[in-house]
């Protein structure tokens, strides 16, 4: 076996050496490097070829099925592939909330039809979807949610709002929360998906403290959903809901983990303070803070590591995902505030080409949202006391 995973890593390495386009190696610097996919994106030069490529090995999600446009990968290969990727600086090929959270939802909870409709557009790159559950009142509370699904024979009649809605404007699909039936909270919700063409459909973009607008209002207005499109049973979507909440606490969590290639903490922190002769930063308050914070970055790296073997192996706890989400929110936004502070008042211009147009203070601003989405840290301490710790409610 292992001869056979040390085969792997060598082929896997030449592969990636040969196809991986030199832009795809470099460190990722804005939400312009990212690459969303869609029916119309807008590519960056090697984007598409490394989506492409990628894709056609099945590697977008290489621990899926091959059935559904996976790479049928083992826990091991899987994380060989990444190994091999990070040390290539290898950007990831397709950002995706269809693979992040919708698909392993789908995967668990899908009809077989489903699966094979969807699973393999999200795995390619042709669909970007979009999460319709935070309401304007019901956020926390999100079983609280009133968007309302009228029976109409083979199709759900949707009315209601969704607020904080990512990159709704520029997403094709959405999942979507929807009340069938106003007899049981958590029991009257079901998980719809539909099109963003749908009659009725539109979306307005929230400006945010960042001068980013990448979450907005979405407003149902008499759409029409096919029941077909209803994912698991009726008034049974809280099942579906809470299974993708720990998955998209995952990813969150990931934030902690930064982006790929490159070391902008470091580079910020050379550029403002310099090197000594011995090759250290010449500010010693500076270089400890920046040591405290690797020590912190790599002990998370190795615990994500952990939880994800775990959870692939059916062993993980259930409140796990929580943990990982605070966690890594916490350092995702110790990151940005060293980031900023290594940088000194250069790190404070907005608009400057100098300044990349403000990334630095932008994403400082914008990791305090992580504090929020998918679920505040309050809520993820109280998930880790109850569940976790066992500690007595107040």
């Amino acid at each position: 076996m292992t001869e056979d995973l040390d085969t792997f890593r060598v082929e896997t390495r030449a592969w990636l050496e040969a196809n991986c386009p030199p832009e795809m190696r470099e460190p990722v610097r804005s939400d312009k490097d990212i690459n969303w996919g869609g029916r119309n994106p807008e590519y960056k030069p090697g984007q598409k070829e490394w989506m492409d490529a990628m894709a056609s090995r099945g590697w977008t999600v290489p621990d899926w099925p091959t059935e559904y446009g996976g790479g049928g990968l083992s826990p091991a290969q899987t994380k060989i592939l990444k190994e091999e990727m990070a040390r290539l600086g290898c950007r990831n090929p397709l950002n995706s909330f269809g693979i992040s959270m919708l698909g392993p939802a789908l995967l668990k909870y899908g009809t077989e039809e489903q699966k094979k409709e969807h699973l393999p557009k999200i795995a390619r790159g042709e669909i970007r979807w979009c999460q319709g559950y935070s309401e304007p009142n019901a956020g926390s509370d999100l079983a609280g949610l009133q968007t309302w699904a009228e029976d109409d024979g083979d199709h759900y009649i949707v009315n209601g709002q969704k607020v904080w809605t990512s990159y709704a404007d520029k997403a094709d699909w959405m999942f979507c929360l929807v009340r069938t039936s106003k007899e049981s909270k958590q029991g009257g919700i079901s998980f719809v998906l539909f099109d963003m063409e749908t009659p009725g459909v539109s979306t307005k973009p929230i400006l945010l403290i960042s001068g980013y607008s990448p979450f907005c209002e979405t407003f149902l207005d008499n759409v029409r959903v096919p029941k077909a499109n209803r994912i698991y049973e009726e008034n049974k979507g809280w099942d579906v809901a809470k299974y993708l909440l720990g998955h998209e606490r995952e990813m969150i969590s990931g934030m902690g983990l930064g982006g790929a290639g490159g070391n902008p903490l470091l580079d910020m922190a050379i550029a403002t303070v310099g090197l000594d002769a011995d090759g250290r930063l010449t500010d010693p308050l500076l270089r400890a803070q920046i040591a405290t914070f690797d020590v912190r970055a790599r002990a998370f790296a190795a615990m994500s590591e952990r939880f994800i073997d775990e959870l692939k192996a059916g062993r993980a706890h259930p409140a796990q995902p929580s943990m990982m989400k605070y966690y890594g929110t916490e350092l995702n936004k110790a990151r940005n505030e060293l980031i900023v502070a290594a940088g000194g008042s250069d790190a404070l211009e907005w608009e400057s080409e100098r300044s990349n147009n403000g990334a630095a203070a932008r994403a400082w601003l914008r990791s305090k949202g992580n504090s929020i989405e998918g679920g505040t840290s309050e809520i993820q301490l109280n998930i880790i006391a109850k569940r976790i710790l066992d500690l007595p409610s107040a």
